[in-house]
């Protein structure tokens, strides 16, 4: 499966279609080419027939559509008529994902090739362990200790169920482990765009309001994936901080929309997609 043609390879996150006005940003989300590839890096919304509308909807305006989870995905609301938790929800988002031709950390990595220079686009689903702890704290009972004291939850906490794995970190070690398994298998020497909800460093987290929400951010075991798998350029999204960083030379795009009351105070109008690469057909003479 490889691109061709003159689209370019462009990304966003954090729809929370839950809300009137992010689903009204959606509505509005256009491809610049018909050739172009839309990277969706999670938090698309909590409800399976929300998260299944807005892919429909990308599915059939964009040439390909690559799905990465966040953790509202993984989210289990009670009023949510797919009751399912953990590792089961996640497949079965995979399974709907299929149904409508999106990408996910399951199905082959698509190779995007428009002129003659194949990038590996690689949509990951690792999570977090707690291990991007606030400063002071050298445990994650601590780190949670710290949390509840300061009020900064993450409703994860409640919602995101880790089923059949004992915690979150467990499933996120999972991940970890089969995941760089994959990529050190299948990427046959291509560089790599690398999506993931979470970021893969713990850098971009360092200008969070709230540090104790870092936990909920990452791992440490990533640190070193964006130079040991020769990447392109990292998506992510998750902070809702919109905006480009480099680390080791490597690209960082954090892609989010984020809630209405963080884009209004933005100058930018939300969805505006982010360009990852661009074919060169649409480079700038």
């Amino acid at each position: 499966m490889a691109a061709t043609g003159e689209g370019s390879l462009v990304a966003i996150s954090d729809l929370h279609v839950v809300h009137p006005d992010n689903r009204t940003v959606v509505e509005a989300l256009r491809p610049g080419h018909e050739d172009d590839w839309l990277i969706v890096a999670g938090d698309v919304g909590e409800f399976v027939a929300d998260i299944e509308w807005a892919l429909r909807l990308l599915s059939n305006r964009f040439a390909k559509v690559v799905w990465a989870p966040g953790n509202h995905e993984l989210w289990t609301p009670r009023d949510d008529p797919v009751q399912l938790r953990g590792e089961a929800r996640y497949r079965h988002l995979v399974e709907l994902c299929r149904g409508l031709g999106v990408v996910t950390p399951e199905d082959p990595y698509p190779v995007w090739d428009p002129d003659g220079d194949p990038v590996l686009v690689a949509p990951l689903f690792l999570l977090y362990d707690y291990t991007f702890r606030p400063p002071g704290t050298y445990t994650k009972e601590q780190a949670l200790a710290r949390a509840h004291e300061t009020g900064v939850v993450c409703t994860d906490e409640i919602l995101l169920h880790p089923d059949p794995y004992p915690t979150r970190d467990a499933w996120c070690h999972a991940r970890v482990r089969e995941t760089a398994q994959r990529l050190t298998a299948e990427r046959a020497g291509l560089p790599t765009v690398l999506i993931n909800h979470w970021p893969l460093v713990r850098e971009p987290t360092r200008i969070l309001r709230f540090p104790e929400f870092a936990q909920w951010c990452g791992t440490d075991r990533t640190a070193d994936w964006h130079v040991r798998f020769e990447a392109r350029v990292a998506v992510y999204g998750h902070l809702h901080i919109p905006r480009t960083t480099w680390y080791d030379g490597v690209r960082f795009e954090e892609v989010s929309v984020g809630y209405p009351r963080e884009w209004r105070r933005r100058v930018t109008p939300p969805g505006q997609l982010r360009t990852i690469l661009r074919s060169p057909a649409h480079q700038p003479v």
